[in-house]
């Protein structure tokens, strides 16, 4: 049942495909803000999967610091020496003071 309708027949199938182009792109520029959000949300998911890593690990070392000083006396005896300075009976301290390299007084010539 072939009936040639010249030109109609093509005009018409041109049409139809230019039609189905329309919606295709349509749908793609009706889901290209939400296509764009979901990335955006997936980055920042994985910022702060990262993000939550590192505080577990500050955590860790820190209940671990926290169970090193109440159980071992030479850890306390170690930060005791160190931030305060303390020393044993004849056991020598020494210092070192870092350099100051920002004078206030610049060198003239």
């Amino acid at each position: 049942m072939g009936v040639d309708l010249g030109i109609w027949g093509k005009l018409n199938r041109a049409l139809i495909f230019l039609l189905a182009l329309a919606g295709i792109l349509g749908i793609v520029v009706w889901y290209l803000p939400v296509i764009k959000q979901n990335e955006a949300m997936r980055k920042e998911i994985l910022r702060l999967n990262q993000e939550i890593r590192r505080e577990e690990d500050k955590a860790r070392q820190s209940k671990a610091m926290i169970d090193s000083l109440q159980r071992d006396p030479r850890t306390v005896e170690r930060l005791a020496r160190e931030g305060l300075g303390y020393a044993k009976t004849n056991e020598m301290v020494v210092r070192f003071v870092p350099p100051s390299t920002n004078s206030t007084n610049p060198v003239r010539r």
